[in-house]
């Protein structure tokens, strides 16, 4: 036996290589647990139901814990670009459940991760291919990985086509840009290995302060709802999963405040459903999307990602979801370092995965809640039953993205063409000029006369920055045009260009500044004095002003929202000159540019436009892009007047009785309203028709109207709807968004707008907290922003 035990040892060593030597690809089919025959589950003709049971049947409680939990990529959690022996050692040796931002080459303050294979893009299909192979081949049942990635700005990986920040996107309020938009994510996403892509984000930013409202396609339900669910349907069209970010009620933490706060929403109940969960339950009932992403934040004491309400009763059961749900970072752990609902590590692993929650993400390796999860079953806290509907939800999504039917990137090589190419870097240089908003623009300063100006002074300190329009969530490395080399080249030697920065973006004790002004230093009033000596020759004067990355994002929220630091000294100074000054804003979140509105001539919001910022700007502020984008989030006078949003209750916002009620104690009304945006050309609205006059509760209403470009150029026009209930058992919003097209027309043109009112539009949280379309008279609006009506028609529900 002595003898024997040696060669005893050595035989599952001698299996497993012969395992791996056998050829498992067979026509039509994968020998994936390489026992030589096709298993159901290795069946692409077997229904997927009866794939998964098999598969479940035949894993062990190592791998069935291994598919839920996320590897963080190279340089955040692996060590390794590509499979090394080692990994034999690893926990992942049973297959893991997802890979997230492998080799993407991830610029970033907090983990870039430079990497050979990012780029050319073949090289990154062909790594990818041979990390899977590792995984079906190497493992004993040969489960392939999801390859996830960020993608809110465009796909994040090197060189990947950049799209304009979310809210940009919110500004172009086109639903048919926005899904092309999802399908060159999803088809980048594709071609480069990545098989599930974090986007859309759902959250509502009803907060200017939050950093994150950058991130966001604003402040209304029925607007991120209607983009949403196009990016999830153009991204999943292309066979990828669309992970939709952040269930739920994370956009509103206490006071804004962003970081290592981001909890306790002061949010009722009805608010939750109208305001924070409508997106959700739209975008998956109308595009199911095969991810949703799990909040750090807790609600009404029940942190979100322990919690069965939101994560199985809600989002299951109510809204019928059936991918994986994925936690954010350290949400897991949360519960027991923050929320202080468990009192181990432990037992906050038992409370997630009992909750609902299908894979851990965390920035650790994926050991610390697979571990845990194998002690918490050997001890029977959790159950094999609710273990297999876990790992079930997970398979399940691997097969319908087809990953056993075909786990590698088919042609490697097609990367090169498809990645970033000359139809995709079209769609997001549209989306930059539709994005593009005008706030202002006193005595049609706007467009310029680019004949009749031969001397520009461009200044402000976002004038050269371009770290705006590289997000730690989109692509790195796209080279950037600066505000000052668009403009430069678009005068080209018609014009000459001086550039004086004026001032930082912030000053030595900002934030502390805004509630202790402290003088200008010597240093920076020669700043603002050189700025000021070259424009006294200036015809016009272009001041690029606002945030820059570490101003405005994720752990970035702010308590004031003037401009930062010197920035409106500089605007001051150059407005006393005399000069026509136009303001450039290049920033995440509304700006309470009150002095700046009421003084400077032209104002024009670009938001964090992508890589081709300098030229969009240029375009639009010479006219060849006129600009259409409206305000997908209202712009308050002062923070003291937030909360102030749209949609509002009938009398929180508009002073009743009365400007300022019964005295002039508050400022009040919007700086700019949601909806808003102005154009060099002008609109006009006539012949409302609303059919049928009368309709039933689950009836459909048509509403149509006429729109006319009343001016002398070529324009884009949003048509907004919005619904008013006159009466109801409830108190419901004054009015509300139900309805928007993006219009293009030539000068003089005319073209009729269709909408289609359903029963969801018509329905309001009753008394029980049922939706419930209420009998009685409802009123059409229609406008070029919320507080901009121009037609109104009533029709009536009948019982």
């Amino acid at each position: 036996m002595k003898k024997l035990l040696p060669l005893l040892l050595l035989l599952p060593l001698c299996y497993n290589s012969f395992a791996q030597e056998k050829n498992i690809y067979h026509k039509g089919w994968i020998d994936f647990n390489k026992n030589g025959k096709m298993d159901v589950f290795e069946d692409p003709l077997q229904p997927i139901d009866k794939r998964v049971a098999d598969l479940l049947s035949q894993m062990t409680v190592e791998e069935k814990t291994c598919q839920l939990a996320t590897l963080y990529g190279y340089k955040r959690v692996l060590k390794e670009e590509m499979p090394a022996e080692s990994w034999k050692n690893e926990v992942w040796k049973d297959g893991i459940a997802n890979i997230d931002e492998e080799l993407n080459n991830l610029t970033s303050h907090t983990d870039a991760a430079p990497t050979q294979y990012s780029y050319p893009y073949s090289k990154h299909a062909g790594a990818i291919n041979t990390i899977q192979k590792w995984f079906v081949e190497q493992t004993r049942m040969g489960i392939p990985v999801d390859f996830t990635n960020e993608g809110i700005h465009g796909l994040n990986h090197d060189r990947a086509t950049s799209l304009p920040a979310p809210i940009g996107i919110g500004s172009t309020w086109d639903k048919e840009l926005v899904h092309l938009a999802g399908q060159v994510v999803g088809r980048e996403g594709k071609s480069l290995g990545y098989t599930n892509i974090y986007t859309p984000i759902l959250d509502v930013s009803r907060d200017q302060r939050w950093g994150r409202v950058v991130e966001t396609y604003g402040e209304n339900p029925f607007l991120i709802a209607e983009l949403g669910k196009q990016m999830c349907l153009g991204v999943q069209e292309e066979g990828v999963a669309s992970t939709l970010k952040h269930f739920a009620v994370y956009s509103v933490p206490k006071g804004g405040r962003d970081g290592a706060d981001r909890t306790d929403p002061h949010v009722t109940p009805r608010e939750m459903y109208q305001l924070y969960l409508y997106p959700f339950r739209r975008v998956i009932q109308e595009a199911h999307p095969l991810g949703v992403m799990s909040s750090y934040n807790d609600w009404n004491g029940e942190p979100v990602t322990g919690s069965y309400y939101f994560l199985t009763e809600l989002l299951r059961q109510k809204f019928g979801f059936n991918g994986y749900v994925v936690s954010d970072s350290e949400a897991v752990e949360y519960l027991y370092s923050k929320h202080h609902v468990a009192d181990s590590k432990e037992e906050a692993v038992r409370q997630a995965f009992e909750a609902g929650l299908n894979v851990r993400t965390n920035f650790t390796m994926p050991q610390t809640y697979i571990m845990p999860l194998r002690q918490l079953y050997k001890e029977g806290k959790i159950s094999m039953k609710t273990l297999d509907s876990r790992v079930g939800d997970v398979l399940r999504v691997k097969f319908k993205l087809g990953l056993f039917d075909s786990p590698y990137v088919k042609d490697p090589a097609a990367a090169d063409k498809l990645v970033h190419n000359a139809e995709a870097t079209a769609m997001g240089l549209k989306m930059n000029r539709e994005s593009m908003v005008l706030l202002k623009n006193e005595h049609n300063l706007l467009p310029l006369n680019k004949s009749a100006i031969k001397n520009i002074l461009v200044t402000g300190p976002l004038a050269t920055e371009t770290n705006y329009a590289i997000s730690r969530y989109g692509p790195s490395h796209n080279p950037v045009i600066s505000v000052l080399d668009g403009i430069k080249n678009y005068v080209g030697n018609g014009a000459t260009v001086n550039y004086a920065k004026g001032c930082n973006i912030v000053d030595a004790t900002w934030p502390e500044s805004e509630i202790i002004e402290t003088p200008l230093t010597s240093q920076e009033q020669a700043s603002i004095d050189s700025a000021l000596a070259l424009a006294k020759n200036a015809d016009i004067i272009i001041a690029a002003v606002g945030e820059d990355i570490d101003r405005v994002g994720e752990s970035l929220s702010r308590t004031g929202l003037n401009l930062p630091g010197r920035q409106l000294k500089l605007i001051q100074a150059l407005q006393a000159t005399g000069k026509p000054v136009v303001m450039v804003m290049i920033n995440g979140q509304p700006q309470t540019i009150n002095w700046e509105n009421k003084y400077v001539p032209a104002i024009l919001e670009a938001w964090f436009p992508g890589p081709e910022s300098g030229q969009v700007i240029a375009e639009t502020l010479f006219g060849d892009n006129n600009p259409g984008g409206k305000l997908p989030i209202t712009f308050p006078k002062t923070v003291g007047q937030i909360e102030f949003n749209f949609p509002f209750k009938p009398g929180s916002q508009d002073p009743q009785g009365g400007k300022n009620g019964w005295g002039k104690t508050s400022v009040d009304g919007a700086l700019y309203p949601f909806g808003y945006g102005l154009s060099y050309t002008s609109f006009e609205y006539s012949n409302l028709q609303v059919s049928p006059e009368k309709e039933h509760q689950q009836g459909e209403i048509m509403v149509s109207v006429d729109v006319t470009n009343t001016g002398q150029r070529q324009g884009d026009d949003v048509v907004e709807l919005y619904l008013k209930q006159q009466y109801s058992s409830v108190t419901v919003y004054d009015h509300d968004l139900r309805g928007f097209e993006r219009v293009a027309l030539a000068p003089g043109e005319k073209k009729t707008v269709h909408f289609t009112l359903h029963p969801d539009d018509l329905a309001i949280l009753d008394k029980n907290m049922n939706w419930t379309v209420e009998p009685g008279k409802f009123e059409i609006m229609i406008g070029s922003s919320s507080e901009d009506i121009k037609l109104k028609k009533e029709f009536e529900v009948e019982k």
